[in-house]
């Protein structure tokens, strides 16, 4: 079988559409559909099945995907290691804010390096990125957690990122040297979508206190957010490099508040028996580094 289909295949489990893969891996749609086709066809077996407007994978579906990417691992393993070929394909998951605020110059660093390189970043939930570097989908993942994320994965300490209440300029809050958690009681906030874990520490914390948290917009969007809270809509809590722009233009004030509850981490988080390539070794020592030099 014909190592192509299998990275087809891979890269259709991942975007969950015939349309977007052949857009990324540079095909034909037909083509797409034909290679999945001899793919099944070869396994007897479905591989995807319709869910309202996407794609997911069967039952044998996804036992093939993990096969399929251990297979294209070694593959690529055997190019680097007998060619010395510093190209392929390396795979980034990662949650919304880091995608937007914190990767950008570490993923030019790295391009410079190896301009041969095609470098996938996918902005996901910090649930479904762990699961995903546990089953080798993706070959790092960067999250925003207490540390460390997850036990069972290996997990390197970039830096603390603090979280930051920010405000209009104009909020009553603004006013106070110092706040508490009691000045919260009529305070509405902007908050992020349910499953972000700053979010779900800072409800715990007002909840700890008996104190309501009262919700005026949910947005999943931190571009959004920002400009609501620009717009007077109400305070919101964020990591800082999500705000720091802002706050420096003076767009948006950094309210006097913190709490030893809302800390977390940035950290790279790696499957324990994750080959290591030369390109992504090289990508874990550029953002290991700045922990270095902390």
């Amino acid at each position: 079988m014909d190592l192509t289909y299998f990275r087809t295949f891979r890269e259709v489990a991942r975007r969950k559409s015939f349309t977007k893969a052949a857009e990324e891996l540079g095909y034909a749609q037909s083509s797409i559909t034909m290679q999945i086709q001899k793919l099944e066809r070869e396994y007897g077996v479905p591989l995807f099945e319709r869910y309202g407007r996407q794609l997911r994978l069967t039952a044998p579906g996804e036992s093939l995907l993990k096969l399929a990417t251990q297979m294209l691992d070694l593959y690529d393993q055997s190019k680097e290691m007998i060619a010395s070929q510093l190209t392929g394909t390396l795979t980034i998951g990662t949650i919304n804010s880091l995608a937007a605020y914190y990767l950008p110059p570490f993923l030019q660093a790295l391009k410079q390096l190896y301009p041969g390189l095609n470098i996938q970043l996918f902005p996901d939930s910090e649930a479904s990125l762990m699961n995903k570097v546990r089953e080798g989908d993706y070959d790092l993942g960067l999250l925003l957690d207490r540390f460390p994320a997850d036990p069972h994965l290996t997990c390197t300490k970039i830096k603390e990122e603090p979280l930051v209440l920010v405000a209009p300029l104009a909020h009553p809050l603004t006013q106070l040297n110092h706040i508490k958690l009691t000045d919260f009681q009529q305070t509405e906030f902007i908050v992020t979508e349910e499953s972000c874990i700053y979010r779900g520490m800072f409800e715990k914390l007002l909840k700890d206190h008996a104190i309501p948290l009262q919700i005026g917009f949910e947005l999943g969007n931190l571009e959004a957010i920002k400009q609501c809270v620009m717009s007077g809509l109400g305070i919101a809590l964020l990591p800082r490099i999500a705000v720091q722009s802002e706050l420096e233009q003076h767009k948006l004030v950094a309210l006097p508040f913190s709490h030893v509850d809302l800390s977390l981490n940035i950290q790279l988080i790696l499957h324990p028996k994750k080959w290591i390539s030369q390109p992504l070794q090289s990508f874990i020592t550029l953002l290991t580094k700045e922990s270095e030099h902390l």
